[in-house]
């Protein structure tokens, strides 16, 4: 391992350990998967677990962070899935980016329930339903007080959402990249089978793409390493995680120069 990369043998060992009554980042990138989701469920949207991650985002948005998302599609439709089975690539991955429209479509209606303000931003124009993509206003909402949420990728094909977050982060000036997974953040190998898996407090951008630990894509990483971007990966079902490491707590992995 390089001397860049740190690694913590104890899977409870905090990467973070002062309180603080300021938030550490003053605007973030959320990125989540969408078969995060799903819930327990195989397939789909599941409410309650929409709603729950919607409070998670307005315990972070109440403490004045200023906050995008972005949400895959994987729990509707998988473009490299569609594209295995024999449909063409450009065609599988623009109904991806039609699945990630309504997974944003329905977080925005969590938080709005929850009273707050939220605007879905959408790559591919669809005025009935969403705004287009328009950099100064998405800055004004940000600016405003409102969640905005980046759907529908890059509207291009063959780039993931891991990679339309990092575009949208840099674009947007968020100081960090909030990656929600399973786990408190990045191991050597899955904890979830190997119980044995060490966890890192922090590493760096090559060493991710070195490892080819799993975080992000490859270009994701390549453009938050060009950008000075770092990327935080929690545990989104960690009750208070995100609130907790804006704090200045909590458990997640630093990745950065």
């Amino acid at each position: 391992m390089s001397d860049q990369a740190s690694v913590v043998t104890e899977k409870g060992t905090d990467a973070g350990e002062t309180d603080t009554s300021q938030p550490t980042y003053n605007r973030v990138m959320l990125k989540i998967s969408g078969e995060a989701l799903m819930g327990d469920q195989g397939y789909g949207l599941h409410p309650p677990t929409v709603e729950r991650i919607a409070r998670e985002v307005k315990s972070v948005h109440d403490m004045g962070v200023e906050i995008c998302m972005v949400i895959g599609g994987g729990n509707i439709f998988r473009g490299l899935q569609g594209s295995a089975q024999g449909m063409e690539r450009t065609t599988a991955d623009y109904m991806g980016m039609l699945a990630t429209v309504m997974n944003a479509l329905a977080m925005q209606a969590a938080l709005e329930g929850l009273g707050v303000y939220t605007r879905v931003i959408s790559a591919i124009p669809m005025d009935q339903v969403c705004e287009p993509y328009i950099r100064r206003r998405a800055v004004r909402h940000l600016e405003k007080g409102r969640v905005c949420i980046f759907a529908a990728g890059t509207g291009n094909p063959y780039f993931t959402t891991d990679t339309a977050a990092t575009l949208r982060a840099n674009e947007m000036a968020c100081e960090a990249i909030f990656k929600g997974t399973k786990v408190d953040g990045v191991y050597d190998m899955d904890p979830v089978s190997n119980p044995d898996a060490v966890r890192y407090d922090n590493v760096s951008y090559d060493d991710v793409l070195a490892k080819r630990l799993a975080v992000m894509d490859a270009s994701a990483i390549a453009l938050a390493r060009d950008n000075n971007l770092p990327i935080i990966v929690f545990s989104l079902d960690e009750p208070g995680g995100l609130r907790g490491i804006l704090s200045g707590t909590g458990k997640y992995t630093r990745v950065g120069n």
